[in-house]
């Protein structure tokens, strides 16, 4: 008799939402919830939270059932030390955050960068199905990417692979948590052109602040999003060149932004080593948070 196919929970752990999952075995949506991640908090908020997303998705598993959970985070687990790197949310950085909450849950636990989780998604059944080669970016809080070649997210021997947002592309420029200057993630992330901003006119504004405020030809909004067209378009075609994937696909709260599909791809195209480019850029079909979907897939 065959094995009854699991209830899957997937947590997408992004640096200002946190979201949660339930399929049932036929990969329907049962429950989906978002809550903003109390990064004031610190990393034991955090925990708390993530568990009690669990606490409520396992909830509506019927008794006796199985379940799998997986979690994206922005970062990557160390292989050897089993500590969470490279994470924009930078309290996750040298914490075990997958033995931690194996402990708190009392259950296995699957963790993948969520761009990973984000780029699987897509390719299964988003924007990137059917492409050989996908690579998927998110642009939120932070910047990341994975990359899918027939369906398969790798990884690679460090788990950094497509980790594209600390690409430095400009060593003059801001200083990054990672330790370089100019990364990707300093130029197209919400929190990097918001830093720009601030440093650049002395004032606090939201990204969504900033697109606003460009639309109606406020004039420092206007250049501030005028060079994030411009450093879209440079650090994207400059990953075409080196790829040449069948597909971009788009995702975090940014991917929202409709001029990155008009004058960001003109960019991009000015930019790629190439007088015709033809790469499809698209936006997610599964909603700018739709590494939550791979996050449930990879669970253990």
């Amino acid at each position: 008799m065959d094995t009854p196919k699991p209830f899957r929970i997937g947590i997408d752990l992004g640096g200002t939402k946190t979201e949660a999952v339930l399929l049932s075995p036929t990969g329907s949506p049962l429950l989906r919830e978002r809550r903003d991640t109390p990064l004031a908090g610190g990393y034991r908020a955090i925990l708390e939270s993530v568990a009690e997303l669990v606490a409520e998705a396992q909830a509506r598993v019927p008794q006796g059932a199985a379940s799998m959970l997986g979690i994206g985070i922005p970062g990557s687990v160390d292989e050897v030390t089993g500590l969470v790197r490279n994470a924009n949310s930078t309290c996750l950085i040298g914490n075990p955050l997958p033995a931690d909450l194996e402990r708190l849950l009392g259950r296995p636990v699957g963790v993948r960068n969520d761009a990973d989780c984000f780029t699987l998604a897509e390719c299964r059944m988003g924007a990137g199905s059917g492409y050989p080669m996908v690579f998927g970016v998110i642009m939120g809080t932070g910047c990341g990417g994975g990359l899918a070649i027939d369906g398969v997210v790798g990884e690679g021997p460090h788990r950094i692979r497509g980790e594209w947002g600390h690409f430095s592309v400009d060593p003059q420029g801001a200083p990054c948590y990672c330790g370089n200057r100019g990364c990707v993630e300093t130029k197209i992330s919400g929190s990097g052109v918001e830093a720009a901003f601030l440093a650049r006119y002395g004032e606090a504004l939201t990204m969504a602040e900033i697109v606003a405020g460009a639309r109606a030809g406020e004039p420092r909004c206007r250049r501030s999003f005028d060079i994030f067209l411009d450093d879209f378009g440079r650090c994207l075609g400059g990953l075409l060149s080196l790829l040449d994937p069948d597909a971009v696909v788009l995702g975090g709260g940014l991917s929202n932004i409709a001029e990155l599909y008009t004058e960001g791809v003109e960019r991009v195209r000015h930019y790629a080593f190439h007088n015709d480019l033809t790469t499809p850029i698209l936006k997610n079909r599964l909603g700018d948070s739709a590494g939550v979907f791979g996050a449930a897939w990879i669970g253990a």
